[in-house]
C-alpha cells in the first residue's frame, strides 16, 4: 500500500503524518472531562463561604470558559502552609480581595484558637501588606472618626476578621503574590483575588 501512496501521490504520506502528529497534539491540551456537580466531594460537602472571584480563567482557542466558575473556593492552603497557620496562629481561610474597584484590598481571616490568634488583632502591631512584584509597601488607613481599618477587639474562636488596606494607584493588581506582616505574624504569597 505504501507503494502505491507513495508513487501515485509523492507528498500524501509526509501530509497524513503532519496531520496525525498536529491532531495528537491538539487532543493534548484538551481538559479531561469534568465528574458531574453531584459526583465531586466538594458537592456533597457544600461550603459556607462566599464564592471567589476568580481573576485567572481557562480559555479555548475561541475564548470561551472551559468550564462553569465553581462556587466553591479553592483550599488557599493545601498540605503543609495550612497546617502551619492553623496549629501556630490559629487562623485559616486566610484571603486578599480587590475591593472598592481596586481601591483597597481586604485582608480576611478566621480565627480557630483565640489564644494564638491574639497578635493579629493586637493594635501594637502595624500590619503591612508587601507586594514584592510591585515594590510596595500598602498599610492600613486611619480615619478620623473611625481610626484605623481593621478589627483589634480579641478575637473569638469561629468569627472571621478583617483589615483594610490602601491601593492608591491601584499598584497592586489581582492575581499578584502578596505578603501580610503584622508583628511576627508572616503569611507570604497570598494570591489577590
Amino acid at each position: 500500500m505504501q507503494d502505491r501512496l507513495d508513487s501515485r501521490h509523492p507528498g500524501a504520506l509526509a501530509a497524513l503524518v503532519v496531520g496525525l502528529l498536529a491532531g495528537s497534539v491538539a487532543l493534548a491540551q484538551t481538559p479531561a472531562p469534568q465528574t458531574p456537580a453531584s459526583q465531586t466531594p466538594a458537592a456533597q460537602a457544600p461550603s459556607t463561604k462566599a464564592p471567589a472571584a476568580s481573576g485567572a480563567k481557562t480559555t479555548t482557542a475561541r475564548g470561551k470558559s472551559a468550564k462553569p466558575p465553581s462556587r466553591y473556593r479553592p483550599d488557599r492552603f493545601a498540605g503543609r502552609a495550612g497546617s502551619y497557620y492553623r496549629l501556630v496562629w490559629g487562623v485559616d481561610s486566610l484571603a486578599v480581595k480587590w475591593a472598592e474597584s481596586g481601591e483597597v484590598l481586604r485582608f480576611t481571616y478566621r480565627v480557630l484558637d483565640p489564644n494564638k490568634a491574639k497578635a493579629l488583632n493586637d493594635k501594637k502591631n502595624e500590619p503591612v501588606l508587601i507586594d514584592p512584584q510591585a515594590g510596595v509597601k500598602l498599610v492600613v488607613p486611619s480615619m478620623e472618626n473611625v481610626g484605623q481599618l481593621r478589627q483589634s477587639a480579641p478575637p473569638e474562636g469561629g468569627k472571621s476578621y478583617w483589615m483594610v488596606f490602601s491601593n492608591k494607584g491601584r499598584l497592586v493588581k489581582r492575581g499578584d503574590h502578596v505578603n501580610v506582616v503584622i508583628g511576627v505574624f508572616h503569611a507570604d504569597g497570598l494570591v489577590v483575588d
